[in-house]
């Protein structure tokens, strides 16, 4: 097994996934993103990207894959990392590879800002596990939380969500984080994940450190109010999930450190 690690790091212990090897298919560690969200632990994008390119050679990926041992346990492959992981043009050929060398689910976590394009939604078909973010309905809210580069338009993110998630054969996960901002917004926030009818909502507020102060429980607890009909966890419910996740030696600890998740 090798020692240095570019382009894929963890395993790390997460509450949803067990353990989970990262990849990183848009960066060797600088934060490479079309979003600037405010709350980001990985701090302020270094580099913006707005259209899809490879930005690392799928054999280059593999070829770490293939370093690890066979009997190594991971639950879950999981695209990731310090930046957009659906900004890679080669996502799906990578996802593709993997299948023919590792047993493991895959799982990608995006923000969404691509979701809408026929190609990505192909791609991210190919996943077992999809996590997809919305903090915000409207476009000035979108823009002061996610601050995107381009003129993304939010409403165009929720349509393609709603879209992926009907042709999506695996679990989709929704992803609200919720911050000074838009805790407000809850109840049309919640409007819209009902219609979207993900397999599950996670309520969340910032909890590692970064540049914005978590909700308080109490507020959040107010907030799961508008999700009681929905399949949803918060928060501050799954850090004792958290707890019973045992930890895991990584294969690569600076490259781990360099990520977030």
């Amino acid at each position: 097994m090798r020692k240095n690690y570019k382009y894929i790091y963890g395993p790390v212990a997460s509450w949803r996934l067990g353990k989970s090897l990262g990849v990183d298919a848009v960066s060797t560690g600088a934060k490479v993103c079309n979003f600037d969200c405010i709350y980001c632990q990985i701090g302020e994008a270094e580099q913006f990207s707005g259209e899809r390119k490879v930005f690392i050679p799928t054999k280059e990926i593999i070829s770490e894959i293939k370093s690890l041992p066979s009997n190594m346990r991971i639950d879950y492959i999981t695209f990731s990392g310090a930046g957009e992981p659906t900004l890679a043009k080669n996502l799906g050929r990578i996802i593709t590879e993997i299948r023919k060398i590792r047993k493991e689910k895959i799982a990608v976590f995006t923000n969404s800002s691509l979701i809408y394009k026929k190609d990505v939604q192909k791609d991210l078909s190919l996943a077992d596990f999809v996590s997809v973010k919305l903090d915000a309905h409207l476009q000035d809210l979108f823009s002061g939380i996610n601050r995107p580069f381009g003129e993304k338009k939010i409403t165009k993110i929720i349509e393609g969500i709603k879209k992926f998630k009907k042709i999506f054969k695996g679990k989709l996960t929704l992803q609200i984080m919720f911050v000074e901002g838009n805790r407000g917004d809850a109840a049309s926030l919640a409007k819209i994940a009902k219609e979207i009818n993900a397999d599950e909502v996670q309520i969340n507020t910032p909890l590692r450190p970064c540049g914005v102060k978590p909700l308080p429980p109490k507020e959040l607890d107010r907030i799961k109010q508008y999700f009681e009909s929905m399949n949803y966890i918060s928060a501050y419910s799954h850090t004792a999930v958290s707890c019973k996740v045992k930890a895991v030696k990584p294969v690569d600890k600076e490259a781990t450190s360099r990520r977030g998740r």
